[in-house]
């Protein structure tokens, strides 16, 4: 990690304190500053931004502001190390990068590449051997990285490797791909016989490009196939073999093509070639003017020569290739014969006339000379190729069976003329692309054939190259997409399915199984309808039904169905498929998959998760999907060829299966992983839906994309997205509704090109945004980052870093057994000190976040090498020592050589030797013949083996013979089967067409059965009308006859009755009408009201959605980059520890040096007190020869004056003259003494010298040493008071979000005293209309009491008195509900306001808590810096103390020095005075003169004085330094307390941190209770206007029984009897009972009930007034009732529009039954008065 200056985190500072934030609009985003919202008076959901500019300011939403990274973001080579991860930063970052020729950019786990305008030259060679060898993350970001990345991972894991490139059309997929195979075949190499190299893929690049890519309105060189290239790797790493397989092949382009765009570009490249001797062989000399397949040769100069160029390059590839010049000439023949077909053209005729022109054969082509070249080309007859394109028409049944297409029941059909036809131009387009279906494949094989090889091979790499998406409107053209494209669209949102797959489905579950908590709310799922609008089947896909389901199906199946069903059309295609998959009502734009288009037989298909809107015209699909008998004829007609250079090669090909389905080509290979990959592939065509449906056309597609799918699913994948920078057609305004949906959800429209940096105005942002929203990176990378993307099996993991912790595997042993996994693995990380949030334990892996295992593996590599270097030394000094002891042996054998030799030549004459010599080869021959004779029975023993080796081996040959025999009669019965299988297909196709004939026969006739129903009804009808006409004549004539006739009453009654119920009826049904439409109306007012009510809080919804977005990524980047800085922390904290062991060891060191320095001083005085004493010694030794000297002078005088005279004897001249010789003997052992000290003093004063020099050294390396780690201690002083800044910062935002958390809490609390306020007015004024509601029902109580007085001579009907009685009880029911409703719903509001008051008391308490922490917070601050100015100081006083010691230390270790020194003087004076003693007493004994010891007897006291001095001095120095020993005692503990201390604050700092945090979570969980709240009241408003609702219903119920009321009033006056009015006033007795059971209830206690038990005694009181006279009112005859029914009319409310509500719809059918009934009472009179 690259360390910051200081003036680069300044800069990051300033620029994070300025809040820079990027304003989104259409053009892209803009740079500007987010101004302060506390200051500013804003309305909810907007920001105040100020752009960069041009000094603007403006008030957008929330939504369109995303926060914006530090200028040193700009160029980071991974996105998904951003600080703020969202979609502008993203872009921005490869804006920078793209303007600065930087393409390629990591995007977590995977590689995002821009392609480039232009050839740059990052692709050299040289470029490739920068990036051998190294791992991910040492390498930028580059498409040779990811090949590197790929081939280490198959090295290391022996697993399969895949690279699939995504994109759209255009973006620099195949590109892409041939740097990838570049980079292998250069890096990896090949084997010896060079089977792939990198001139081999240059050459199989550039064939397939010549016959796979063509131009289009995207790409002038567009891949039109599917590929898988997979490369084969051997032990040793090297490229063993290489294989290809295609699919997907859009072969009808040769023939037809949308408009504007161009066939392969091998037509042109032939039309173009410059050798006139093929030209001529291929009849182009002469071109034709016109072509029906739009094959025309290039116009311009240039262009033609760079097609001969190509055209050249092509011969030279297929050269390369192996592919031999007869096998091209076939290829060119091929070619041209499909030139000429499309010259030839073909008839225009109708169908009839074409079966009888089909007769004659050439009559079919237009101009037959074309035909004729054509013909030869391909080797056969004219007639031949006229039979193969157009007879089939007749005899369908005879054609050949191609495994090209499926045969389905049109074939069966054909033979009798009832199956579609063909026109002739269908006919040579299916010849067409049927020849070139078969080349292609061709080419394919014999590329295989050159890259197989039989080598043995270990894992493979497997490179997958696709069209890219394809959209027209994206190109600049207006017209629909074709099927092709379609087909290309599917496979890679196929493709972009697996990279959902892989990235967030199977991480998700990975983390589910091993029980890894992680959330990841902020995801949202992934929406595949585009795909399974197309390929989607349904559970009957299998059966064989004429019948069609309702169950989805995608459309690939309905094109199948409807291929198959009689007079199908692509409007019924499209109306099944919106039926399925169009947009519902309430769906909104967008949810989905498919949309109308305004063009007839046009739909729109949102593809990459509805970013990319393609409009497909599906005019002729179906005709396509079906099948083209000629298009199975090519095969036959190629190996039918009468040139042997087409024949042989495709009558070779002819029973391989190098084709399966028609579909896949290339399934052949020599190596095992070949094979494996083509049964993979096989066994997709071959289980399940695809056994049965492998032959049909459009299933075939999707067993392609399966096939491919299913295999590279089984290898590690790695994604590389290819991104197109600029489009033609994209950039600007867009033209129609689907590149409207590509925008963003609000946008501002500011002047284009404000935003862009100058020389960045290359890119498309808004096309780039849609390719990075469709490839969902931007949730890649927040799962790449919140997660733990790498991850090991515990076992793998120990064994593989168990490296790192060396004291683990002693403690344990080399042989330890591991029992538990988990717990080794635990004990691994701990002593590895990992951050404990970059790393995961589950339940069978360890997780590591993204970079930690990167990390671990640069470790390990670092201690591996340390390991290796070691084990080196060790190995060399090994062999070091056997080489020594070779060569000792060697020199031991040399000299025992030499000394045989000597006695060889010492014995070589003597005779015995010479008989020994003689006799020896005769042993050895005796010898000899005994090994000979073992030998033999050795040789004899082998034979025996190998005939019975040769035995089991034959016996082998004839199992294994057995065996093929077996297997390859298997094969053929399975190719039996098959065979059959494939006819029982075709027998079941052409009965489902049967059947499917039969059932739309059926239909018809079902159709005719019920026409013919009708009319025989309407016949009926009119028949009736006759009669009675007939019976009115007849009638007319009787009362012509018979003018007072009974018969003519009888009829006018009828008549005049029929006309009152007519009209009755009629206003019945007018007042119906009447309430349903004002109910109607009503109701489309609440409904409107509702939807308007339901859009707004979906949207309000949406923003929220959003919004929380947002809020989840931009806390989970801060989070992220949290933990990013604790790991740094944690990481600072090992090298501040791992500094402290060094410092401390230098320490020691350092103390070590001065005490070897102490020593040498020591050592240098002791020296130099030595060489005084000799100087001394030899100064009194010259003394004492001095000395001498005089005594022999004086003896020689004295020897003469003796010899003088005679007197002396000569006895003692003798003696006298031995002294003299003792003497001088002395003297010169004396003088030899003096030369060796002399010679010592000099060698000393040398070494004196040396180490002084090596101290000097010594001391200024240990002076440089200290002054390094005195800088590093500052720098780690200063980074801790930055995280100090850090943590301050951090707090005041938090204090921030807690101010705003405060605001938004008085903001709740007025909107719920508002909402509280108007629920209350509510309640009031539902009380008061219920009052009024009862006081009407009282009233109406009351009028029925005077009713039932009049009811005592006209009693109704029991029917209904009851009906009134249940409506009375009805609505006192519903009264009473609604009271009761009112009740519950104050109870809630109630607690809903004792909850919002608990919330603010949690609130208040919080904010205690805060202040709380925010004033410890402040203390420890100060106290922290209080701390720091104590420990300055204390390390002041260290510094002195430190130095004061050392000061002490070194005058400490000068005394004991001294002392040393002052022991050995006395130790030498010791000597010396033994020494001096001896001469003493031998001078004693020599008669020396005795004033000499005299001297030597004070020169002894002398040096004993001097010693008890030293004594003394040598006790006070002890003294001292046990002083200073304690001093520096007291220092340490003072050292070490405060350091416990600056331990403690910085725990309890964490503390606080961690207090910190939880008051985070507590605010978190305050907001979320108030959202509970405030949806709690959201739900007491609705009830209220549910209750409201019943209310208005009761009301329309209340006025509904007013009206039936005065109804039954009137029916009462017309006739009653006496006898039921005792069963009225029972009846009411009755409900009177029931009442008082109902009011002994304990839900009864309300308003309602008591002014219901008045009407009730009322009631009460009414039968008793009225149980006695009722009989005598009933004789009395009938009561006059104008009285009561004028007062029941005048209590009766009006009746308006506003009043209706729903639910009288539920009570009217009722009411209209008794309407019926009211209706049956008036008509009786009316017939007694007739």
């Amino acid at each position: 990690m690259r360390v910051k200056t200081e003036e680069q985190i300044a800069a990051e500072e300033a620029w994070y304190e300025t809040e820079k934030v990027w304003l989104v609009h259409k053009d892209g985003f803009s740079l500007g500053s987010q101004l302060k919202s506390e200051e500013l008076s804003l309305s909810e959901g907007k920001v105040r931004v100020k752009l960069d500019h041009d000094g603007a300011i403006l008030d957008v939403d929330e939504d369109d502001v995303e926060k914006a990274n530090a200028p040193s973001c700009d160029r980071l080579e991974d996105l998904a190390s951003l600080v703020y991860l969202n979609e502008s930063s993203v872009l921005h970052t490869l804006r920078q990068r793209y303007g600065a020729s930087l393409l390629h950019t990591y995007a977590g786990p995977s590689l995002l590449v821009l392609s480039p305008r232009g050839a740059p030259a990052v692709y050299s060679e040289k470029v490739m051997h920068m990036f051998k060898g190294c791992r991910r993350e040492d390498m930028a970001p580059h498409i040779y990285a990811v090949a590197q990345t790929a081939y280490r991972a198959m090295l290391m894991s022996r697993q399969d490797q895949c690279v699939i490139l995504l994109g759209s059309s255009g973006s620099g997929k195949t590109t892409s791909c041939q740097h990838l195979v570049q980079y292998l075949a250069t890096i990896a190499g090949t084997s010896g016989n060079k089977v792939f190299s990198v001139e081999k893929g240059q050459a199989l690049y550039s064939l397939l490009e010549a016959f796979g890519n063509s131009p289009t309105i995207m790409n002038g060189n567009a891949t039109r196939f599917s590929q898988i290239l997979s490369l084969d790797f051997d032990q040793a790493g090297q490229v063993a073999s290489a294989s290809i397989q295609t699919m997907l092949l859009e072969k009808l382009r040769v023939a037809r093509r949308p408009a504007g765009e161009a066939t392969f570009n091998v037509f042109y490249y032939l039309l173009a070639c410059g050798d006139g001797t093929l030209r001529t062989e291929l009849h182009l000399n002469h071109l034709a003017e016109n072509n029906v397949f739009g094959i025309v040769p290039l116009a311009k100069p240039e262009e033609k020569q760079k097609a001969a160029q190509q055209f050249s390059k092509l011969q030279t590839a297929m050269k390369v290739l192996g592919i031999s010049a007869d096998e091209q000439k076939a290829c060119w023949l091929i070619l041209a014969a499909i030139y000429h077909l499309g010259a030839a053209g073909a008839t225009k005729e109708a169908p009839e006339e074409q079966a009888e022109a089909a007769e004659a054969g050439r009559k079919q082509f237009a101009r037959h000379e074309w035909a004729q070249k054509a013909a030869y080309l391909l080797g056969c007859s004219l007639e031949e190729l006229s039979s193969a394109i157009f007879k089939h028409q007749l005899k369908g049944g005879t054609l050949q069976r191609s495994t090209s297409f499926r045969q389905g029941p049109e074939e069966s059909g054909l033979g009798d003329g009832t199956g579609p036809k063909l026109s002739a131009l269908e006919c040579l387009e299916g010849m067409a692309s049927g020849l070139y279906s078969e080349l292609f494949t061709l080419l394919v094989s014999l590329v295989n054939r050159a890259l197989k090889s039989s080598q043995h091979s270990l894992c493979s790499m497997m490179i997958v190259d696709t069209p890219g998406f394809q959209n027209p409107e994206q190109g600049g053209s207006a017209r629909g997409a074709s099927f092709e494209e379609l087909c290309h669209n599917y496979a890679q949102d196929r493709l972009q399915r697996l990279f959902h797959q892989r990235t967030f489905v199977q991480e998700l579950e990975r983390y589910k199984e091993e029980n890894i908590e992680l959330a990841f709310d902020d995801l949202e799922p992934a929406v595949d309808d585009s795909v399974a609008a197309v390929d989607h089947a349904s559970h009957q896909s299998l059966v064989r039904s004429l019948a069609r389901t309702d169950e989805a199906r995608g459309l690939l199946w309905l094109l199948e169905e409807e291929a198959l069903a009689p007079g199908a059309t692509e409007d019924a295609l499209l109306e099944r498929l919106f039926s399925y998959y169009g947009p519902r009502e309430g769906d909104k734009k967008g949810q989905s998959p498919l949309l109308r288009s305004s063009k007839p037989h046009h739909f729109l298909l949102g593809h990459s998760h509805g970013t990319n809107w393609v409009e497909y015209n599906v005019a002729g699909w179906l005709s396509y999907t079906k099948q083209n008998p000629a298009t199975q004829n090519a095969p036959r007609l190629l190996q039918d060829s009468q040139k042997k250079i087409i024949s042989s090669l495709f009558l070779g090909r002819a029973g391989s299966a190098t084709v399966l389905s028609g579909s896949i080509a290339g399934l052949e290979g020599g190596s095992q992983l070949a094979l494996r990959r083509a049964t993979s592939m096989r066994k997709t065509f071959t289980t399940g839906m695809a056994a049965v449906k492998k032959k049909s056309l459009c299933i075939q597609i999707k067993l392609q994309v399966d096939a491919l799918i299913d295999t590279v699913k089984k290898s590690k994948l790695h994604f590389v997205h290819c991104f197109l920078p600029v489009a033609e057609g994209w950039a600007g305004e867009p033209r129609s509704a689907s590149s409207r949906r590509v925008s963003s959800s609000s946008e501002l429209d500011l002047p284009s090109g404000d935003h862009c940096e100058a020389g960045l105005l290359q890119l498309d942002v808004p096309l780039l945004r849609a390719q990075l929203r469709g490839s969902r990176l931007l949730d890649a990378m927040r799962m790449y980052r919140q997660g733990y993307p790498d991850h090991m099996v515990f076992s793998e993991f120990r064994r593989r870093f168990d490296v790192l912790a060396p004291h683990l595997t002693k403690k344990h042993g080399r042989n330890y057994i591991v029992v538990d996994e988990r717990r080794a693995v635990e004990e691994l990380l701990e002593s590895l000190d990992l951050e404990k949030s970059s790393c995961c334990l589950g339940l069978s892996r360890v997780f590591f976040r993204a970079g930690t295992l990167a990390r671990l593996e640069e470790q390990r590599d670092e201690q591996t090498s340390r390991n290796l270097t070691l084990f080196q030394a060790a190995c060399r000094g090994y062999l070091a020592r056997q080489h020594f002891k070779k060569k000792k042996i060697q020199d031991l054998a040399i000299r025992c050589v030499q000394k045989n030799i000597k006695k060889n030549k010492g014995v070589k004459d003597w005779a015995w030797w010479k008989l020994f010599t003689t006799v020896r080869p005769l042993i050895e021959v005796q010898l000899s013949e005994e090994q000979i004779r073992n030998k033999d029975e050795e040789i004899q023993q082998l034979r025996n083996k190998l005939e019975k080796v040769e035995k089991e081996r034959n016996e082998l040959r004839l199992n294994n013979d057995r065996l093929e025999t077996r297997i390859s009669e298997l094969t053929s019965e399975l190719t039996d089967e098959r065979n059959t299988g494939e006819s029982a297909s075709q027998l079941l196709d052409a009965e489902a067409a049967e059947r499917l004939r039969a059932e739309k026969e059926m239909k018809e006739l079902q159709t005719q059965y019920d026409a013919l129903k009708k009319q025989m009804e309407v016949m009926e009808m009119e028949v009736m009308e006759a009669r009675l006409i007939r019976a009115a004549e007849i009638n007319g004539e009787v009362d012509d006859d018979d003018t007072g006739g009974e018969w003519r009453l009888k009829y006018e009654r009828a008549m005049r009755e029929v006309d009152f119920t007519k009209k009755r009826l009629q206003q019945e049904f007018e007042d119906k009408l009447e309430v349903e439409q004002q109910s109607k109306r009503q109701l489309e007012r609440r409904l409107g009201d509702l939807q308007a009510d339901s859009d707004e809080s979906q949207r309000a919804l949406q923003q929220l959605k959003k919004k929380c977005q947002r809020l989840t990524g931009e806390l989970q980047d801060t989070r992220l980059h949290l933990e990013g800085q604790q790991v740094r922390n944690h990481e600072l904290e090992k090298k501040q520890r791992r500094f402290d062991s060094e410092l401390s060891q230098a320490h020691e060191e350092a103390q070590r040096e001065k005490l070897q320095r102490e020593k040498l001083q020591r050592e240098k005085d002791t020296l130099l007190a030595e060489a005084f004493s000799l100087k001394q010694q030899l100064e009194e030794k010259d003394m004492d020869i001095a000395g001498f000297t005089q005594k022999v002078v004086s003896l020689e005088a004295e020897l003469q004056d003796i010899s003088s005279q005679e007197s002396k004897d000569e006895a003692s001249l003798a003696k006298v003259k031995k002294q003299l010789r003792d003497l001088e003997a002395k003297v010169k052992d004396q003088e030899e003494e003096l030369d060796e000290q002399a010679g010592t003093i000099q060698m000393l004063e040398q070494a004196k010298l040396r180490l002084e020099m090596e101290m000097e050294r010594m001391r200024q390396t240990h002076s440089k040493e200290v002054e390094s780690r005195d800088e590093e201690v500052e720098e780690a002083r200063q980074s801790c008071q930055k995280k100090l800044k850090q943590m301050e910062v951090q707090l005041e935002e938090e204090y921030e979000d807690k101010q705003k958390v405060l605001r938004e809490k008085r903001e709740l609390e007025s909107k719920l005293a508002t909402l509280s306020d108007q629920v209350s007015q509510r309640d009031l004024e539902s009380e008061k209309r219920l009052r009024k509601d009862l006081k009407r029902t009282k009233a109406l109580l009351a009028d029925a009491q005077i009713m039932l007085d009049h009811l005592k001579n006209n009693a109704p009907s029991k029917r209904e008195i009851a009906q009134l009685k249940n409506q009375l009880e009805e609505s006192e029911f519903t009264c009473a509900a609604a009271v009761k409703a009112r009740k519950a719903m104050e109870v809630e509001i109630e607690d809903l306001h004792l909850q919002i008051d608990d919330i603010a008391k949690a609130k208040t308490a919080l904010e205690e808590q805060l202040s709380r922490l925010q004033r410890e917070k402040n203390e420890i601050q100060s106290r922290l810096e209080e701390d720091q100015e104590d420990m300055n100081e204390l390390m002041k006083k260290q510094k002195a103390a430190v130095a004061q010691a050392s000061r002490d230390l070194a005058q400490m270790n000068d005394l004991q020095a001294q002392l040393e020194e002052a022991n050995k003087e006395k130790q030498e004076l010791q000597e010396k005075l033994q020494a001096l003693q001896s001469q003493v007493e031998f001078l004693e004994q020599s008669m020396v003169d005795k004033s000499l010891v005299s001297r030597q007897e004070a020169k002894i006291r002398e040096l004993e004085t001097r010693l008890e001095f030293e004594r003394t001095q040598v006790k006070r120095l002890e003294s001292l330094a046990s002083r200073l020993k304690e001093n520096m005692e007291k220092l340490t503990e003072e050292r070490d307390q405060r350091t416990a201390a600056e331990n403690r604050e910085k725990e309890q700092n964490k503390r606080l941190q961690r207090q910190l945090r939880d008051t985070k979570e507590e605010m978190g969980e305050l907001a979320r209770k108030e959202a509970e709240a405030s949806r709690k009241k959201h739900e007491l408003e609705m009830d209220l206007e549910s209750l409201e609702a019943a209310n208005q219903s009761l009301q329309a119920d209340l006025k509904l029984a007013f009206k039936r009321i005065g109804d039954l009033q009137a029916a009462i006056e017309d006739e009653m009897e006496s006898d039921e009015n005792e069963d009225l006033i029972t009846s009411l007795q009755d409900m009177v009972t029931k009442y008082q059971k109902r009011k002994n209830k304990p839900e009864g206690d309300s308003d309602v009930d008591s002014e219901l038990e008045d009407r009730v005694d009322g009631v009460k009181s009414w039968l008793s007034k009225n149980k006695g006279p009722s009989k005598a009112a009933s004789d009395d005859g009938s009561l006059k009732s104008s009285s009561p029914t004028s007062y029941w009319k005048s209590l009766a409310p009006d009746r308006s529009d506003d009043e209706h509500d729903p639910l009288d719809s539920t009570s009217r059918p009722r009411y209209s039954h008794n309407y019926l009934s009211d209706s049956d009472t008036e008509a009786k009179p009316t017939e007694t008065n007739a």
